[in-house]
Formats: C-alpha cells, sequence, structure tokens
C-alpha cells in the first residue's frame, strides 16, 4: 500500500482533505491515509496523528498561551514524517504550522503538494521569496494566484475554488421558514460576524446597532446569526439582549437554507462572500480591526478590494463599509439601499454570476477532482 500523508489544521481545511481523499479513493484505491485531520477526513479513511484541534488556534493572544504544545505537535509531526516516509505528503491551507513542516521535511527529499496558495499576493508580496524549495505542487483556488506564483518558480496550478462543491446554492427556503415558523413577508438578513472570538468582539455591537436602526422601518426584518458552533453559545448570550431577538444557525444545511430565504446579508471579508454570492444574496461587507492594524495594513495590502467577489469581479460589485465605516448608521443606510432598490440586488447577482464562473477549474473538472489529477501527477513523477 502506497501512504499519503495530509496535514490540515482547521475545519476548511478538514473538509478540503475529506474531499480530497475521496477523490484520490476513486482514482488509486491502494493509496492508505494518515496524518494530521479532523472528523471529515477521518470519515474517508485518514488516522490522525493528534486531534486537529490542537492546531486550530488564532491570532497572538491565544498563541501565546500555547506556543509550548505547539511547538511539540510541530516537533511530534516532523518527526513522524521522518519515520514513516510517506510517498507523498499533502499540507492543507493553515501556513503558520504547514509551511514549518514543509521546511523541516525538505532535506527528506519527499514528494510534497501544497494545497491553498499562501495570500502574500495580497500583502507583503516579498514573502514569496521564501517559498522556493518547501512543495512540488501548489494548488490554488484562485485564477489569479498562478500568474503570481509561476515568475517564482513554485509550480502553481489552479484546481478550481471549493465554494463551488459547498451546496450554498443548494438551500431550501420553503424549510427554512417552516422550521422557524417564518411567514412568507418576512425578510431574513443573514449576519456573519465571523468564526473568530476577535472578529466577533468587534462586529457583535455593530451588528446590534445595526439591526435596531433598521427594525423601525422594516417590521418584517428577521434577523438570522450564522454562528461558528464553537462560539455558538457566547454569540447567543450576546445576541438575547438585542432588540429583536436573532434566529441563530450553526450548521451548514441550516445556513444554506437561510441563505435561499434571504432578502440580503451583511458579512465580514472573507469565503463567505463567495458562498453568499453562490446563493444569490444580495450583500455588504463590512470589517474592523483595532486602529494599529489597520493602520499596519495600510501599509501593506496591496490589492483595491477586501472581499473576495470584489477581488474576483475587479470592481466593487458589493459595498466594502471598512474601519470608520463599519457603524451603525453606514450599515443600516447600505442594507437599507439593498432592501428598497431591486437594481442593486438585481445588478450584484448579476455579477455574482459572471464572477464566479471564473472559480471553475479549467478543464471543467470539479475542484476536488482537479486536486486529485495534480496531486497524483506529482506522485508519479
Amino acid at each position: 500500500m502506497t501512504l499519503v500523508y495530509l496535514i490540515a489544521g482547521e475545519a476548511s481545511g478538514d473538509v478540503l482533505g475529506a474531499r480530497l481523499i475521496e477523490a484520490l479513493r476513486r482514482r488509486r484505491p491502494d493509496l492508505t491515509y494518515t496524518g494530521i485531520g479532523g472528523a471529515r477526513m477521518a470519515e474517508q479513511g485518514l488516522t490522525t496523528l493528534f486531534p486537529m484541534q490542537d492546531l486550530a488556534v488564532m491570532g497572538i493572544a491565544e498563541i501565546l498561551p500555547r506556543v509550548i504544545k505547539l511547538r511539540n505537535r510541530l516537533h511530534q509531526t516532523i518527526t513522524d514524517i521522518a519515520a514513516r516516509r510517506p510517498a507523498l505528503v499533502i499540507t492543507i491551507d493553515s501556513p503558520g504550522f504547514t509551511l514549518r513542516v514543509l521546511r523541516a521535511i525538505a532535506p527528506l527529499g519527499l514528494k510534497r503538494v501544497h494545497y491553498v496558495a499562501p495570500q502574500v499576493w495580497a500583502w507583503r508580496p516579498g514573502r514569496v521569496r521564501h517559498f522556493p524549495g518547501l512543495w512540488d505542487r501548489l494548488l490554488c483556488l484562485l485564477p489569479f494566484e498562478p500568474d503570481f506564483f509561476a515568475p517564482h518558480g513554485l509550480n502553481p496550478v489552479f484546481v478550481g475554488h471549493p465554494v463551488l462543491q459547498s451546496g450554498a446554492d443548494q438551500g431550501d427556503a420553503i424549510r427554512f421558514r417552516a422550521q422557524f415558523g417564518l411567514d412568507g413577508g418576512a425578510q431574513p438578513l443573514i449576519l456573519m460576524p465571523g468564526s473568530r472570538r476577535t472578529e466577533t468582539a468587534r462586529l457583535m455591537p455593530v451588528f446590534r446597532e445595526t439591526i435596531a436602526r433598521l427594525a423601525p422601518h422594516h417590521p418584517a426584518l428577521v434577523p438570522v446569526l450564522a454562528a461558528a458552533p464553537a462560539i455558538a453559545p457566547e454569540l447567543a448570550a450576546q445576541a438575547a439582549s438585542w432588540p429583536t431577538r436573532p434566529i441563530i444557525v450553526t450548521d451548514p444545511a441550516t445556513r444554506y437554507d437561510a441563505f435561499a430565504a434571504a432578502a440580503a446579508a451583511l458579512t465580514k471579508s472573507g469565503t463567505s462572500t463567495l458562498e453568499l454570492a453562490l446563493a444569490g444574496v444580495p450583500m455588504a461587507v463590512t470589517y474592523r480591526v483595532n486602529p494599529l492594524s489597520a493602520a499596519l495594513a495600510r501599509r501593506l495590502i496591496t490589492v483595491p478590494h477586501v472581499a473576495m467577489i470584489n477581488l474576483l469581479a475587479n470592481h466593487a460589485l458589493v459595498p466594502e463599509r471598512l474601519q470608520s465605516d463599519c457603524a451603525p448608521t453606514q450599515l443600516a443606510t447600505t442594507i437599507e439601499d439593498i432592501l428598497t432598490n431591486p437594481a442593486i440586488a438585481a445588478t450584484q447577482r448579476t455579477g455574482f454570476t459572471q464572477a464566479l464562473s471564473r472559480l471553475k477549474a479549467p478543464d471543467g473538472l470539479p475542484p476536488n477532482e482537479a486536486a486529485a489529477t495534480a496531486a497524483l501527477e506529482v506522485l508519479g513523477q
């Protein structure tokens, strides 16, 4: 049996890894899988070295108390790879951990693939000079990434974006309304404050006041708070004091049903904009960090937009309300425009279709199949 070693460090990577293993198993039933992953990868046959949750920490405040444990997990992973000498190592996103692993195992001469290109094209692009020699193939999710990485000899290949396989466009509006007792006139407003406490701490109070401004003019408006399961209880406690109590959804299926029923959405920047676009939900994007981080970001960011859907569209398809504009008055006005002007929603939906078409793999394969093809090419070299 041929051993493939996969490493994922967070929930999104676990989903990617599971879909990749599923595609690999169809092509090569002789492969076996070990490494680091979560429940989804385990369902596909991966034996994990330790719980993936040990790596799923974000932000300086969360990482510092766990530095020693993370360092030990890094050493444990490197030692395990050296002992097993797999035929192929596939690292998935989580660059803070995975790139350190790749750098450490480079002298072993193993075949290596990195899945999800580091987004250095967005800020501090000079960091790309540290990447040569880390992998044999870089699997890119965005169509413009190969043009950035290829001149540096990093062997990129565009494999399509996994949001196309997410099911975000398969929700059932009738089921959602029935589940939560909403009549046909209700206007669900999706609120997506992020999955990290540093994000939600800044956005939840703003969302509360935004709803307070919208509610008197839109009595049919129903806030729907999409919450990561790990922090859902905290968000529910905060939302208990909102003037209009939101529906809280945590699992993807219910979230996608909510998308199907939604009149509009207010979301942080990130992959959530692609999910909403796939579901055809008109939206506004917002984000706020501390002023020092914002000042630093303005010096380092090299792209014209923060919303992924705007980067794909190559213009401000959806409004971005950032920093000082991430305020209740501005956000309420922006959502009011979407709710009351059908032309805005129609323009966004047309733009979504055009932008998302760029996320399809060039050969027409589903993203996980395209990724499996690229990985097997490296394995066969």
